[in-house]
């Protein structure tokens, strides 16, 4: 019997994806349905298993992306969703399969069957097929052997292009799937870049971190940082008004980063 969690916040939906489950004669057990981002968290603040989730992007109180960013998750996610703009988000998760609603059964049967394909791999596969999966997407050395890193940025405009110094980029944010950097001067550049993972992986971790889902910041500008909650710090760049806020799950990975 197959283990699945139901993160929606619409109940027509919810009947929907029970419905198609029960006229596929799929053996599931529905552990639980649960419909915000804060009582996914609390469900994951334990171990759970779980063998597949169905998740909704835009849930009741927030993105479920938030949920995936600090918890951590032991299984596939299909995702369902009416908004179009975030399956690279989505398949940089956990993410097996995107469906824009209203889909039907057919896109559901092969999302399934697309799960059952991936578990049914001897587990010695499917780590192969996972490390596989890091080289493909990992960025290509110089031809010495060693990592390069971008250095200037391509900003389109009107008129063609301009050119930004990484060097002067205090820190990148994401927004409604565009990714922006922020100078010196507060000034905003619009990026070619379509998520701000493809802008990560061509910069030097050693510089830059991606301090929660959707901000990356430059190590020169960090000026101080306070305690922002229980397990989380707030950060003060240069240059900047008001604080970023480092995500829970980054928090102990940014300390040892930041005194490095």
């Amino acid at each position: 019997m197959t283990q699945v969690l139901l993160l929606e916040d619409e109940i027509p939906a919810q009947r929907k994806i029970l419905k198609i489950i029960e006229e596929l004669g799929l053996e599931v057990s529905v552990v639980s349905t649960l419909d915000s981002v804060q009582s996914a968290k609390s469900f994951f603040s334990s171990p759970r298993k779980i063998d597949l989730i169905i998740s909704d992007i835009e849930l009741r109180d927030g993105n479920a992306f938030e949920i995936f960013e600090e918890s951590e998750i032991p299984c596939p996610i299909i995702f369902t969703t009416a908004y179009n703009q975030f399956w690279m988000q989505a398949f940089e998760t956990n993410g097996i399969a995107y469906l824009l609603k209203p889909f039907g059964v057919e896109k559901f049967k092969s999302a399934w069957e697309k799960f059952v394909r991936l578990t049914q791999q001897p587990e010695d596969q499917f780590v192969l097929i996972q490390q596989l999966k890091k080289m493909i997407y990992a960025p290509m050395p110089d031809r010495m052997g060693a990592k390069s890193f971008k250095t200037r940025l391509t900003i389109p405009n009107a008129r063609g292009n301009y050119f930004v110094e990484i060097a002067e980029v205090v820190y990148f944010y994401a927004d409604q799937g565009v990714v922006f950097g922020v100078d010196q001067t507060g000034k905003k550049h619009l990026l070619r870049e379509e998520t701000l993972k493809e802008l990560e992986d061509q910069l030097d971790s050693n510089h830059f971190f991606r301090i929660n889902r959707s901000q990356l910041i430059q190590k020169r500008y960090v000026l101080s940082t306070e305690r922002y909650s229980k397990n989380s710090v707030a950060l003060k760049l240069k240059g900047m008004q008001g604080h970023l806020i480092c995500s829970q799950s980054q928090t102990p990975s940014f300390v040892s980063w930041i005194e490095q």
